[in-house]
């Protein structure tokens, strides 16, 4: 039997009822892959002809990919089946991490609108992204586009007043101590209402291998 007739009868078992491998495993796997090859969410969507959120969907185990859906991820990718079906590596972690950032000592990244402090920078491999930002921006106009980024993101304003603009909602008002949790693939953006500049602290997750230099450049 041929390596190609070998993958069609895999993918019409993939395409069965029973499951041949486990959604969570093959979602962390073609994670893994991704990332491997420093390829983003869009890359990725491009290569395959998959839909960017559906891709996402898949990593974080939310969706099973369809018969169809491996079929392009295998084509798109140029890996074979067996590549996508290989349990991902282990990953240890060490336990016990603590990384201390005193007060004004983060990595400042100002940009037009926002003056981040990259928090907790001396850590590696960090599930979680922590910054605090002074929201400059008084008007929605100042973005010249929706700022988006792979995952969810945690805000709560330590001070002032903002207003977040979101892509499928109306503009919310948030009061010192307000704290909002969202998904940040969603577009969005923050604007300080009060005579200063809002400050507030985000936790964004970090799903993509290009989070910190997202939030460096414009994340809320």
């Amino acid at each position: 039997m041929s390596a190609s007739t070998d993958q069609e009868a895999a993918l019409r078992i993939a395409s069965g009822r029973k499951p041949f491998v486990e959604p969570l495993r093959l979602g962390e796997r073609l994670k893994e892959i991704r990332l491997a090859n420093r390829w983003t969410l869009d890359g990725v969507s491009q290569r395959t002809g998959l839909a960017r959120s559906t891709l996402s969907k898949i990593e974080n185990n939310q969706i099973s990919p369809t018969f169809t859906a491996v079929q392009k991820l295998i084509n798109g990718l140029g890996i074979d089946l067996p590549q996508l079906l290989s349990p991902p590596k282990t990953q240890t972690h060490t336990l016990g991490r603590r990384d201390l950032t005193r007060c004004g000592d983060g990595q400042q990244h100002p940009t037009p609108t926002y003056e981040h402090e990259l928090l907790s920078c001396q850590l590696a491999q960090k599930r979680m992204i922590p910054f605090k930002t002074m929201v400059r921006a008084r008007d929605f106009k100042e973005f010249s586009e929706w700022v988006r980024h792979d995952g969810e993101e945690f805000l709560i304003v330590l001070d002032g007043c903002a207003l977040l603009y979101t892509e499928f909602y109306e503009p919310l008002r948030l009061e010192q101590g307000d704290s909002l949790y969202f998904d940040s693939d969603m577009g969005h953006a923050l604007i300080s209402i009060s005579e200063q500049d809002a400050t507030v602290l985000s936790v964004c997750t970090s799903s993509d291998i290009a989070m910190e230099n997202a939030a460096s450049r414009n994340c809320s």
